[in-house]
C-alpha cells in the first residue's frame, strides 16, 4: 500500500493513458463503417506502396502475403471480419491508385523506383 501511494502520479499517470486510449479505440470502433473502410484504403494505400519499395514490380502474390500479414498485424480484430477475397479486391483497388500516385507524381515514383527502370 505504501508503493501505491509513493508511485500515486505513475498510477495516475497509467489510468489517463489507458482511458486516452480506451477513447480512440471506442471511437474509431463506433464510427460508421464507410470511415473505418476510408482509413483502411488509406492505410492500404501505404502498405502497397511499401510492398512494391521492398519486393519490386512483377511480385504481386508476394505483395499480397506481405500486405496481408501487415494487415493482420494492424487491424487483428477487423482481419476477422472481412474475407481474403475482399481484402484482395481493396488491396487492387489500393495497387490501381498507387499506380495512379506514380504516374502523377514524380517523388513517389523516384521513391518506389530508386533506381528508375520502370
Amino acid at each position: 500500500m505504501n508503493q501505491l501511494i509513493e508511485y500515486w502520479y505513475i498510477v495516475t499517470v497509467l489510468i489517463a493513458l489507458l482511458t486516452i486510449v480506451g477513447s480512440i479505440i471506442f471511437a474509431f470502433l463506433k464510427s460508421p463503417s464507410e470511415t473505418q473502410l476510408r482509413k483502411v484504403k488509406a492505410w492500404l494505400l501505404w502498405a502497397v506502396t511499401q510492398a512494391e519499395i521492398e519486393l519490386g514490380y512483377g511480385t504481386g502474390q508476394l505483395k499480397l502475403r506481405f500486405v496481408y500479414d501487415l494487415f493482420i498485424s494492424k487491424f487483428t480484430w477487423m482481419s476477422r471480419l472481412i474475407s481474403f477475397d475482399l481484402f484482395s479486391e481493396l488491396v487492387d483497388d489500393a495497387l490501381d491508385e498507387m499506380r495512379d500516385m506514380l504516374k502523377n507524381n514524380t517523388a513517389a515514383f523516384h521513391l518506389v523506383n530508386r533506381d528508375g527502370d520502370k
